[in-house]
């Protein structure tokens, strides 16, 4: 049975705010949870972006849950930073964080006024990002001159137990080439049949053995029309497949890209329902794929009640026997 998580949406709710709903969904039996790590929300209208690394510290002192984080070393952040800000979670909450790595979006790393590479040079920047992370986390001193630079880095507080590195990917070419570094997978909900060639692809690059994550973007509220008023309003912007949502830089961009968008179409990106009974349905097509960590976003700003409600009509179908 997988270990279903709660999504923590920076972009969408206020640090604090996103720290009580956490708290209160490991008291209605979420058992774990994640973090996105953005500069800068997707659109106006989300109008948040809070400072992932300060929350993840306060999440994980406020809770007993584990908690992982996307994020993207090699622009906005230097590898050894990153490995710093994990290995001193790690030292503090033993066996309790993971880390997942991926290429970035321009609209989060564009604030650095360096040039948005292309992605073939984005992988090969997170290859190395990765290399000289794991080298720190053994405990070396680092130099690297490449797309990245380091000069005899070290680390001096090292946990016991270092971080895995997941690979986040959406496509079946990322996800076998993520195999080759990463110590497990994480995606978005897509179709079952583009979620398996990712896991074939996964597995076939070496990936065999190694845990799935995924994210699951939902909306849910008392009425079919209201739970599609609410993934429009919030996640129209959030639609666009590679390489539109890298490439676009301010939420004004995505604002302007999705003026056009229709509600309808909302329903391929965004799980959408009144029906608790029907989210338990989809869940356990996601567990039959394989997946041991299923993290749930609802892409409302208010979480009270959707954490309520899949307390008592959801989780309790996951829960372990």
């Amino acid at each position: 049975m997988p270990v279903i998580g709660f999504h923590a949406s920076h972009e969408q709710i206020d640090p604090k705010s996103l720290l009580d709903a956490v708290k209160l969904a490991e008291s209605a039996g979420f058992r774990a949870a994640m973090s996105s790590d953005h500069f800068s929300p997707w659109s106006e209208r989300q109008g948040q972006s809070g400072f992932a690394w300060s929350w993840l510290g306060a999440g994980l002192q406020a809770t007993s849950l584990s908690f992982g984080v996307v994020t993207a070393p090699g622009q906005r952040y230097h590898p050894a930073i990153v490995a710093q800000a994990a290995a001193t979670l790690c030292q503090m909450f033993p066996g309790r964080f993971w880390l997942a790595c991926g290429t970035g979006e321009a609209s989060n790393e564009h604030i650095t006024g360096d040039r948005w590479p292309p992605k073939p040079v984005r992988n090969d920047r997170l290859a190395e990002c990765v290399a000289v992370m794991r080298a720190l986390f053994a405990g070396e001193t680092v130099s690297h001159d490449g797309l990245i630079k380091v000069d005899r880095a070290r680390l001096w507080s090292l946990p016991d137990e270092t971080p895995r590195l997941i690979g986040a990917a959406v496509s079946v070419e990322t996800a076998r080439w993520a195999a080759s570094w990463a110590d497990g997978l994480i995606t978005v909900n897509q179709s079952h049949e583009h979620l398996q060639r990712m896991i074939d692809a996964f597995h076939e690059g070496g990936g065999e053995g190694k845990p799935l994550y995924l994210q699951v973007h939902l909306a849910y509220a008392h009425s079919e029309n209201a739970a599609l008023d609410l993934a429009y309003e919030q996640w129209r912007s959030n639609i666009f497949a590679p390489p539109v949502c890298w490439d676009l830089e301010l939420p004004q961009h995505f604002d302007e890209a999705s003026r056009f968008v229709r509600k309808e179409d909302m329903r391929g990106s965004v799980l959408i329902s009144s029906d608790p009974n029907r989210f338990v349905d989809w869940i356990g097509g996601f567990a039959d794929l394989g997946f041991d960590g299923i993290y749930l976003h609802h892409v409302g700003v208010e979480q009270r009640d959707f954490i309520e409600e899949f307390g008592s009509r959801v989780l309790p179908a996951f829960a372990k026997g």
